[in-house]
């Protein structure tokens, strides 16, 4: 037993702490592994009937599909998807969340206050596409100002990036989808980590800049300009009017200084992806615990991917603040059940290839593992996808799980950072919020040094308590708001991980 983790005094399945070789009989019954398994894969603790359930965390991940042996290897030939608690009982758990709050010492960050009170950790200059005929035109003008040495001049503007997509025409001018393309240009235009935008459209798109100015109003728009390429008179003609407009806005843009703001300015997007079967017990727990620092200190962390927080939504909603909030997320549960079944499609799709190789056998044992990252305060407010984030505390914004788009969402609704657990590994970055990557064991922070920022590894090597990791958490949160470059950012990740939910039918 002590080559296993046991999570929960319900569970009948141990978690695997390092690599067991085949023949191995970690239960000592004389039930030897017909294969080697690596961390954070399952043994049945005690005999498991075909149909029982399988707890983990004290929850059902799976069902038997087989009769399972105590001390058996548990995973994907053996337990299957199926249902799982939703007899939801809506703020049962709602004092003993508001107890979860800590008090802690308050702490700072320096950052770049905007006009409007939000606070920026980056000072980017925004090159926004309306339509994909612009996505060449805004490229090709922040490579050849980004390689022409200009930005030598000017050392507090952080770059110009270009956000550049494959919508924007072909598509319905009302509905959700267009909705939720309009928040995202809007919410990365006027996002706090961008000194001023350039709006770039064709002429005759759907998506209209003109249009976007009259939904949003005047807040914020002082600080952006729009060009078309049918105005301005080409592909040339334009590539060059956009970089005459940054030159132009540089010396204004860097002006910003960055200066000491308190940590409740702060909107965190929380991640994960290559997930392993560590994750939940050591990347994901502890950033939950660095989760409810910031929500201590007045900030917000936003949960989403809702594909994987499926069968881990009864536990959010035992603390939601409201019924509202709790409608809200069950109806966004109902409406993604359709959508796969309407694709042909089920919820247990989500675990990937590598998620399996790492241990995870169903979503619902994903999702208990990946909404660990929220903590334990109250969830505090819904959002629909790239909605503005105006609530402080544990907030859900609606997502896909596929981390380009959620994580798009999460800053268009004002997250200036994004912290990322990965147990197989992730090659991820984003802009104008940067991204801190936390590994969760050691091969990988070792194996994979210029992508991974922190390593939670020694929470099981060297009983690093998951307090003392939450600590570190924040500690490079507020050194990265501070201008600290994190690795995705040194390696030039970001540019390509701008992908918007493309909701409704293409045209």
């Amino acid at each position: 037993m002590s080559q296993l983790i046991v999570l929960h005094p319900d569970d009948n399945v141990g978690i695997v702490k390092e690599r067991l070789a085949a023949g191995s009989d970690p239960l000592g019954l004389g039930v030897a592994l017909a294969t080697p398994l690596t961390p954070g894969h399952k043994v049945a603790l005690i005999a498991i009937p075909t149909g029982a359930e399988i707890l983990k965390f004290g929850q059902i991940i799976g069902r038997a599909s087989k009769d399972i042996a105590a001390g058996e290897h548990v995973h994907t030939h053996n337990c299957a998807f199926g249902d799982h608690d939703q007899q939801y009982q809506t703020g049962a758990d709602l004092e003993r969340a508001k107890a979860a709050v800590p008090s802690p010492a308050p702490r700072t960050f320096d950052g770049y206050v905007r006009k409007d009170g939000r606070v920026g950790t980056r000072n980017f200059i925004a090159l926004c596409a309306t339509v994909n005929c612009s996505a060449t035109v805004i490229r090709r003008a922040a490579f050849e100002l980004e390689n022409s040495g200009v930005l030598e001049d000017y050392p507090n503007v952080d770059g110009i990036v270009a956000f550049a997509h494959g919508t924007g025409c072909g598509m319905a001018s009302e509905g959700r989808g267009f909705d939720i393309l309009q928040r995202v240009l809007w919410g990365h235009a006027t996002h706090p980590n961008v000194g001023a935008a350039v709006f770039v459209g064709l002429g005759c798109e759907v998506m209209q800049i003109a249009r976007m100015k009259h939904t949003f109003g005047a807040e914020g728009a002082d600080h952006f300009h729009g060009l078309t390429i049918q105005d301005t008179g080409g592909t040339r003609a334009t590539i060059a009017a956009i970089k005459a407009k940054v030159l132009e806005i540089l010396p204004e843009v860097n002006k910003a200084q960055r200066q000491p703001c308190p940590v409740s300015a702060l909107r965190i997007g929380l991640q994960c992806g290559g997930s392993d079967g560590l994750s939940g017990i050591t990347a994901n727990p502890a950033l939950g615990k660095a989760s409810d620092m910031i929500v201590g200190l007045g900030g917000t962390v936003i949960l989403s991917e809702t594909p994987e927080i499926y069968g881990a939504e009864q536990l959010l909603l035992r603390r939601a603040a409201s019924q509202k909030v709790a409608d809200d997320l069950i109806g966004c549960i109902r409406w993604w059940e359709h959508y796969t079944e309407m694709n042909d499609g089920s919820m247990d799709n989500n675990p990937s290839p590598g998620n399996k190789a790492g241990g995870l056998t169903t979503i619902l044992e994903k999702s208990l593992g990946a909404v660990a990252k929220a903590g334990s305060t109250p969830l505090t407010a819904f959002y629909d996808y790239a909605a503005q984030v105006t609530e402080p505390g544990l907030v859900f914004m609606d997502t896909p799980g596929y981390d380009p788009v959620s994580a798009t969402g999460q800053i268009a609704g004002g997250a200036q950072l994004v912290v990322f657990t990965t147990g197989r590994g992730s090659a991820f970055g984003s802009k104008p919020a940067p991204t801190i990557k936390v590994a969760t064991n050691d091969i990988l922070f070792n194996a994979m040094p210029e992508d991974m920022d922190l390593n939670t590894g020694d929470v099981l090597s060297k009983g690093i308590s998951l307090e003392a990791k939450g600590e570190e958490i924040l500690d490079m949160i507020l050194a990265v708001a501070s201008g600290q470059k994190s690795k995705s950012e040194a390696l030039g990740l970001g540019d390509n991980e701008f992908v918007p939910w493309q909701v409704g039918a293409v045209m």
